[in-house]
């Protein structure tokens, strides 16, 4: 065999049963050497998904990887685990996903194991280990994901009289800055106080808290390089904050810098993520408002600002969205002002041209549109 000095170099293998055993050895070995693929019958899919689960651990956030882990060691490997990778086919996958999906497993769970098997197989495509992945054709179709419940102005702000007026702690000037920035409820829980400037009405998101498997707390970097942002304050959410940094400087020497995390426990340690979303049930409960999550607060500051035409350009950039096609996948449903004003556009520009016409004068109006 060919080698990196420049000299071949013998393959020997030796063991086998029978002369067939043998020769069918020797075939895949050349096959391998003319195709590239490292077609070893003996590599099964146990031993591949568990080196990939070590490979990606280095590359994954923790929470991705603890989902990905949990999706290999409860479902694939018991299943498809003593299987060569070279022989899994589609219609092993096929089987799979109507067996679980027959036993009432719901199809959202299905579909993201069968998206993690996907992931890993198109690795094993990419480093030669099989031709073709046979999960491409075959996973199921991504679940239409629900639509979701927004709060209207009217009961956004009932629901943060009501905090103020009953509670009065952090968690009321916490749901302040969530509504009034839209944030994710990581990025809130992870901001620290040298990254919050309320002379300037910044703040610089830089880390988010996540709970792995709801259990471990874990303070990592945001979502996306566009997370990773500058956001803009209202003079209400400075007045949270304001008050906040008081609570925090009551017990420290005067003139000494804030430091740590500007929502936390007495003792300086991370709010769970998961109690958020308590604090925020029980008081939507009292006012009988719609049930929504904590996520639902973005998705409820995002309403607010298209419903009072904000240009979805600067709805994006607020909402540290990575591109633009992402907040009108989003959103767009909700700009039906943006379609009647881009047709009242039209109309009105066809209706210009008419009577510049009517009063003969046709090449005035070629020369405005050539500007």
């Amino acid at each position: 065999m060919p080698s990196t000095d420049g000299r071949r170099h013998p393959l020997c293998r030796s063991g086998f049963a029978t002369q067939k055993a043998a020769e069918t050895a020797l075939e895949r070995a050349l096959e391998s050497e003319r195709t590239g693929l490292d077609r070893s019958e003996d590599l099964t899919l146990a031993t591949y998904l568990a080196e990939w689960l070590r490979l990606k651990e280095k590359a994954l956030k923790p929470t991705t990887f603890a989902r990905y882990r949990d999706h290999v060691h409860a479902d694939l490997i018991p299943t498809f685990g003593r299987l060569p990778i070279t022989h899994l086919r589609a219609r092993h996958i096929t089987a799979w996903s109507e067996a679980e999906l027959a036993r009432g497993r719901g199809r959202t769970a299905v579909y993201r194991i069968g998206a993690t098997f996907s992931s890993a197989l198109s690795h094993a495509v990419r480093t030669r280990v099989i031709v073709a992945n046979p999960c491409r054709y075959v996973l199921l179709p991504r679940p239409v994901a629900p639509e979701r419940i927004c709060w209207n102005p009217t009961q956004a702000a009932a629901f943060l009289r009501h905090n103020h007026a009953h509670y009065g702690d952090q968690m009321a000037d916490l749901f302040e800055l969530l509504l009034g920035t839209g944030m994710r409820r990581g990025e809130s829980l992870g901001v620290h106080w040298p990254d919050v400037h309320l002379a300037e009405r910044m703040l610089l998101v830089r880390w988010s808290l996540t709970a792995v498997n709801n259990n471990h707390l874990y303070l990592g970097h945001p979502k996306t390089k566009a997370s990773r942002n500058w956001v803009s304050l209202a003079p209400r959410v400075v007045a949270a904050l304001e008050r906040q940094a008081a609570l925090a400087r009551a017990g420290q020497p005067k003139g000494t810098p804030l430091e740590g995390l500007v929502f936390c426990r007495p003792d300086g340690s991370p709010l769970r993520p998961q109690g958020v979303l308590v604090e925020l049930r029980r008081p939507a409960s009292e006012l009988d408002l719609p049930r929504i999550g904590v996520h639902d607060l973005r998705h409820t500051a995002a309403t607010i600002m298209i419903s009072s035409r904000v240009p979805l350009a600067v709805v994006s950039k607020t909402l540290r969205h990575s591109t633009l096609a992402t907040t009108v996948n989003l959103y767009g449903h909700l700009l039906p002002h943006a379609a009647r004003d881009a047709v009242a556009a039209i109309g009105t520009a066809l209706e210009r041209a008419d009577r510049k016409h009517a009063t003969g004068d046709p090449g005035k109006a070629s020369e405005q549109w050539a500007a």
